[in-house]
């Protein structure tokens, strides 16, 4: 039940970000040069995404060093192996977690 919640929260998500992003106010303008809320729904977009990366790759970490820690547990004379197999997977993830910070940053600053 709980993986079903998590699934449909993840869908709701998805629909309010790509309404927010995708229905910028420009598109829905009506002869309106000046529009005030442009900016404000470009950087909460931004901050929204932010936060969306700062999440997705703290509960990707947490769950490759849980299971690290319970492999560790389970089997202590292997706690190198496991420790140096388990590190790849996690700077990939920062890895990408930086690049996706640097994308949104560089939408905000380049729009």
């Amino acid at each position: 039940m709980k993986k079903k919640t998590f699934h449909r929260c993840g869908i709701i998500v998805a629909l309010f970000l790509t309404v927010l992003l995708a229905g910028s106010p420009a598109a829905f303008a009506q002869g309106v040069a000046d529009d005030a809320a442009t900016p404000v729904l470009h950087y909460a977009s931004v901050a929204i995404g932010l936060g969306l990366i700062v999440i997705g790759a703290a509960i990707g970490i947490g769950k490759i060093a849980s299971a690290a820690v319970e492999s560790i547990a389970r089997q202590p004379s292997a706690a190198a192996q496991i420790t140096s197999t388990g590190l790849l997977p996690i700077f990939l993830l920062e890895g990408c977690a930086i690049l996706a910070v640097i994308f949104a940053f560089l939408i905000l600053l380049l729009t």
